[in-house]
């Protein structure tokens, strides 16, 4: 009998899966139908104000008829409809985004619509919508938060440490500051007021670390020789399939901060990485850095170490703006994002 349970068990357990998969799947159809609707729409009448003098009335007048002869039908107001056109008239010469905007909801194209103007940046937040499931809410705030600019201008040595079929996802993993609003620390606080603080709050904290991060614990122990030694807080990236330590600093970065990541890196590689995981991440977190020291003390460092810094407030110094990557380089890091 229970033997019947257990087969029961495990047919039901496929079926729902099943079941889901194809609620997905049909969701997913629905929203590329309804994208390429909105494309058409926003199309007609692009062609249509062509030599026209087709202003805001004929809008209006097209939104009530529509929603007259499709009552059931929402989405055809006056501003969505000027939403389509704007939408058609921001995509129709890039055929790189064209079939990328519709892998996300309208609703998130929207946001992305009004608050990137650089197709660059749009690509980016469309792939990671895609890739890690954003809501709204969460494409907002990454966006208010310029996720963007601060994950070109990490410090990693990525490049030379981590093999190339991963490299570009392991540089989109860390970002150069992070914003821990929420903390509600002041200005002066301890590494272990900072700790308990993300303690208190993982979630928003693994939010603002890119969302794709699980929680394995804080001061995690390693045991080397007759000692013991404590990680300030172990994640694991789902998407990389890796390890990663987080090295709280409440001041300024120090060159020797690497040389004991490198230690700790090399301690979980050889006692605790499963044969199927990728290398151990480090990442230091500093109140703040100067980029030069940052890029010295990398230089030489064998395993995978990022450097950043965190704040209790969004912004991206101006004097930064200037450096971020160029076009050819943020489209090849963008291949990452798949």
């Amino acid at each position: 009998m229970s033997e019947l349970v257990t087969e029961y068990g495990q047919l039901l357990g496929e079926i729902k899966q099943r079941i889901r998969s194809a609620q997905y799947a049909a969701l997913k159809a629905v929203n590329k139908e309804l994208i390429a609707l909105y494309w058409d729409i926003g199309k007609l009448i692009v062609e249509r104000q062509q030599g026209e003098t087709w202003g805001r009335s004929i809008v209006e007048q097209l939104a009530k008829d529509l929603r007259t002869e499709f009552p059931g039908i929402s989405g055809f107001s006056v501003r969505n409809i000027w939403n389509m056109r704007s939408f058609y008239l921001s995509y129709y010469q890039n055929e790189k985004l064209q079939p990328l905007v519709a892998e996300v909801s309208w609703s998130h194209n929207l946001v992305i619509l009004e608050k990137c103007k650089d197709d660059l940046q749009r690509e980016f937040y469309i792939r990671m919508t895609r890739k890690f499931g954003w809501t709204k809410n969460v494409l907002t705030h990454q966006i208010e938060n310029q996720t963007y600019e601060k994950t070109l201008l990490n410090q990693t040595n990525f490049e030379a440490a981590i093999t190339e079929d991963y490299r570009n996802q392991a540089k989109l993993a860390v970002k150069d500051d992070y914003v821990f609003d929420f903390l509600e620390l002041g200005e002066e606080h301890s590494e272990y007021q900072l700790e308990t603080a993300i303690l208190a709050k993982v979630q928003p904290f693994l939010q603002e670390m890119g969302g794709v991060f699980s929680f394995i614990g804080s001061q995690h122990r390693l045991e080397v020789g007759d000692r013991e030694y404590y990680i300030d807080l172990l994640l694991y990236h789902r998407a990389l399939r890796c390890l990663v330590v987080i090295d709280l600093k409440i001041g300024e970065f120090e060159p020797e901060y690497v040389g004991k990541m490198q230690f700790y890196l090399a301690v979980l590689d050889d006692k605790m990485r499963m044969p199927y995981e990728n290398p151990s991440i480090g990442i230091i977190l500093c109140k703040s850095k100067d980029k030069t020291t940052v890029e010295y003390a990398l230089k030489d460092a064998t395993k995978p170490i990022g450097v950043a810094t965190y704040q209790t407030f969004s912004a991206l110094p101006q004097e930064l703006q200037g450096q971020l990557p160029g076009p050819e380089q943020v489209a090849k890091l963008l291949e990452g994002i798949e």
